[in-house]
């Protein structure tokens, strides 16, 4: 059974400033624990319940009582299986890595803050091969418990950086495409091959002051009735993306 200490350090990692302190994150599922290693992450620990044993023959494989997994697990119902793991380093993107590749978009998001929202767009971003997202530090902590759970494992495939935003884009050197709600249609507008697609927080959108920075205001048009909400962050993603990979 796993030792008091290591089960201290996993309920820690709940909070972020102990995520921070210990450079430390864990990841609940046989299969999205299985992206982790085979995307090269670094296990400290990989706890299974016993009828989970046979899936990680890993060295740092450890047999845990589910009464132990449901202390230490941020789901209602574990799953048999939640991995330790080190967090990578943060590889900072430079206007130089567009001299190489061109051809490529980043997404930046400004305050999100709702787990579920930010690890959607991860997941999204892994979908359609966007391989760099860029957050203003007022957005969610990547390796919030929540943001994992909602990634499936795309967290292995793309690479977060939190940064001063508005400084941090105008260093890039690339078109910024704010999405909000009165722009012009995505449909309508000429989409170059890179760019920076900027998205706002659920509730206030687009801060006025990176607005400043923004080079063209796209929206996605509505067609169905008006008294409809806006779309939320995620979904607004999506479409953007998919209308970025279908030109």
């Amino acid at each position: 059974m796993a030792g008091k200490k290591w089960l201290r350090l996993v309920k820690s990692l709940h909070q972020k400033k102990y995520r921070n302190q210990h450079q430390l994150f864990f990841m609940e599922g046989a299969k999205a624990v299985g992206t982790l290693l085979e995307a090269g992450f670094v296990p400290e620990r990989i706890f299974v319940t016993l009828n989970q044993e046979l899936l990680f023959s890993h060295s740092q494989t450890e047999i845990i009582s589910e009464q132990e997994l449901k202390k230490i697990s941020a789901l209602q119902h574990p799953n048999g299986v939640l991995g330790v793991f080190r967090m990578p380093p943060q590889q900072a993107i430079t206007s130089e890595d567009w001299i190489v590749t061109p051809e490529d978009w980043i997404v930046a998001l400004d305050d999100v803050r709702d787990p579920g929202n930010l690890g959607t767009i991860i997941r999204l971003c892994d979908w359609f091969g966007i391989k760099n997202i860029v957050c203003s530090r007022t957005t969610v902590d990547c390796f919030n418990p929540k943001v994992l759970q909602a990634t499936m494992g795309s967290i292995a495939q793309v690479n977060i950086v939190y940064s001063n935003l508005e400084s941090y884009l105008k260093s890039l050197g690339l078109p910024i495409y704010g999405a909000v709600m009165e722009g012009t249609s995505v449909y309508q507008t000429a989409l170059p091959t890179s760019g920076i697609l900027l998205l706002g927080n659920e509730a206030n959108g687009i801060s006025a002051s990176l607005m400043q920075s923004v080079d063209a205001k796209i929206a996605i048009p509505q067609f169905g009735r008006e008294t409809a909400e806006s779309l939320n962050v995620a979904m607004a993603t999506g479409i953007v993306l998919s209308e970025i990979r279908r030109r």
